[in-house]
């Protein structure tokens, strides 16, 4: 596991505070960066079956931050955080 920041455990906490729930494209973005920024190893991730839609979404969003964008794990607790303060600008935030 990788150090985790103040601001990306505050971030962690202050997303699910968030008043309405961000879509999808931004809930993945969500899971991708935070399975990024935790160090979690993506190369032991499970391939989802064929009909499991939600996971295989999950799967392939982070296999881009981890694979394609070789994002390191303290840039995407940086995202992680950046998202979370646009997304708390944009549905709203209960302190």
């Amino acid at each position: 596991m990788v150090a985790q920041t103040a601001a990306f455990k505050k971030a962690v906490e202050d997303s699910r505070k968030l008043k309405a729930k961000p879509n999808n494209d931004e809930l993945l973005e969500l899971y991708a960066n935070y399975k990024q920024g935790t160090g979690e190893d993506f190369s032991k991730a499970t391939q989802p079956g064929t009909f499991n839609f939600q996971e295989k979404y999950k799967y392939n969003a982070w296999k881009k931050v981890a694979v394609e964008d070789k994002v390191t794990p303290s840039t995407a607790q940086q995202h992680y955080v950046q998202l979370v303060e646009k997304l708390k600008g944009t549905y709203g935030f209960s302190a």
